[in-house]
């Protein structure tokens, strides 16, 4: 008898009596809303279920695959139940040839996607739209929800065209989104760890576009983490674009925003992208244009409750508010706000940013709104270009504001600020403002003192045209050789390799976003 061989025989079958009693093997699941049928058993295209009903009443285990037939409509609601893990995720994909299959919400439930209490999910390929009869508060194209859970890890939106979702205009009502995550509950506090949305559009929804929501009171702190927003297109959306809430460590990049429609009441306030009781988010390679919001409208906010918001290397254009918010509101104190601390706003690009003149703040858009009781902003090697415009236009450059208090130690270095126009400055009573080492061409009445200023012409290599949309149109502000910005900025503390093109800096700084 060979020993060994039947020992080899006696492992393989434990083995295989253990991995029969454990995990489920993954299967790939098929839907076909033309040709299937919710008694096939759904486990290949020549047997695929019909509807989202059948899919919403099986428990999916991890690593099964969920695969929707290209060029088909399935209206309703996709509902997915089960769980996988970072290892072995459950996913949503599509299959065969033809447009991405549609899920088509209908307006008859708050979300056309909705994904309650799981993990482990990647979600790919899927065209999604919730538009109903009438307009609904809390209207969702995909909501992503815990309650009571704990934390849920590894959450994954990729390629998806969320779009025509009538949501709520008014934010206070609830809005709606185009694409949502939520957490609450007060039995088990609840958390996201690692989700990405990513090469997702979002057109045409109302009232803003991605909204990640937390846990945002400092007295409850449980922050979401490892959150990833990048490479999205938002388009037609009037409210807020991109607003991670409750996060630590929040990146969102390489994303696009464009072609905010004029829809919202007067009483309403909206803007591009921006963080809201977040430590340590990094907003970067952004670009925001025609935000038309009757309030607020800035490209980018760095918003209260908030620590440590970086904000570099974004394009903010033709936003009727302005290029940047930095805000506090003085009245909520700790325990629940720790207030906004620590802003560093740098190698960014402002162009003709400021236009609001309809509406009940009509005239009121400076480049620069900063309010409210923030402390220690530092912002440096930043590009504000304003060409000839309506005089009806606010030619405000930097307006500190009143919030339940004013800004004390902000920093504005290295800048270069441009207008064909006039510029004014309204410092108010903000305190300990610091002004060093910033180029000023064109008139700029009540210019706070810079004893190393330059007023010159920086001399960018093209002429700026408003309007330009895309990364590749901030080529014009590199600086020609023996341009006046070159080697007269100052050093500044902060850790930073490279300018917005990608070069090295220097060891003598330049002024401007180009230090090359």
């Amino acid at each position: 008898m060979n020993i060994g061989k039947v020992l080899r025989g006696a492992v393989i079958c434990v083995l295989g009596l253990s991995l029969h009693a454990g995990a489920a093997v993954p299967r790939t699941y098929y839907i076909d809303a033309l040709m299937g049928n919710d008694a096939n058993n759904g486990l290949s295209e020549q047997q695929p279920w019909r509807s989202l009903q059948r899919v919403n009443t099986h428990v999916f285990e991890p690593g099964d695959q969920i695969r929707f037939r290209s060029g088909r409509i399935y209206e309703g609601q996709l509902k997915p139940e089960g769980s996988g893990h970072a290892k072995q995720l459950i996913t949503i994909d599509q299959y065969g040839e033809g447009y991405k299959p549609r899920i088509q919400g209908n307006g008859v439930m708050p979300a056309a996607l909705y994904l309650l209490n799981a993990e482990g999910w990647e979600i790919r390929n899927l065209d999604i739209s919730n538009y109903g009869p009438d307009i609904k508060a809390q209207r969702a194209g995909v909501l992503v929800q815990l309650t009571n859970y704990g934390t849920g890890s590894a959450i994954y939106l990729k390629q998806l065209d969320v779009h025509d979702v009538n949501g709520s205009l008014v934010k206070k009502d609830g809005g709606g989104a185009g694409i949502i995550f939520s957490n609450g509950g007060r039995q088990t506090p609840s958390r996201f760890d690692s989700i990405l949305v990513e090469d997702c559009t979002i057109r045409r929804c109302q009232r803003n576009g991605i909204l990640v929501n937390g846990n945002w009171s400092r007295s409850d702190w449980f922050p979401n983490e490892h959150v990833v927003i990048r490479g999205n297109l938002i388009e037609g959306v009037p409210g807020d674009g991109i607003v991670p809430t409750g996060c630590d460590g929040v990146l969102v990049e390489h994303n696009t925003m464009r072609d905010c429609p004029r829809l919202l009441p007067d009483s309403e306030s909206a803007a591009g992208i921006w963080p809201w009781s977040c430590d340590n988010a990094l907003i970067q390679y952004n670009e925001v244009s025609d935000h038309k919001a009757p309030w607020d409208g800035q490209g980018f906010d760095s918003d209260w409750n908030c620590n440590n918001t970086v904000i570099q290397y974004n394009y903010s254009h033709d936003n009727d508010g302005g290029f940047l918010l930095v805000c506090d509101d003085g009245s909520a104190r700790a325990p629940q706000s720790c207030g906004n601390k620590g802003t560093i706003v740098r190698f960014n690009v402002s162009v003709n940013d400021g236009l609001r003149t309809t509406g009940k703040h009509a005239g009121f858009a400076p480049v620069f709104h900063i309010t409210g009781p923030v402390v220690n902003t530092r912002i440096y090697n930043n590009v504000i270009y304003l060409p000839e415009r309506d005089i009806k236009m606010d030619s405000t450059l930097v307006e500190m504001g009143n919030w339940f208090g004013y800004a004390d130690s902000t920093c504005f270095a290295n800048n270069i600020f441009y207008t064909n126009n006039t510029a004014d400055y309204v410092m108010n009573q903000s305190k300990r403002n610091f002004y060093s080492n910033n180029l000023y061409f064109g008139t700029h009445l009540n210019r706070p003192a810079d004893k190393a200023a330059v007023i010159k012409d920086p001399q960018f290599i093209a002429t700026p045209l408003p309007g330009m949309p895309g990364m590749e149109a901030l080529k014009v502000f590199r600086l020609q050789p023996g341009s006046p910005a070159l080697q007269k900025g100052i050093a500044l503390p902060d850790t930073i390799a490279t300018d917005l093109y990608g070069n090295k800096l220097q060891v003598h700084q330049n002024i401007g976003v180009d230090g090359k």
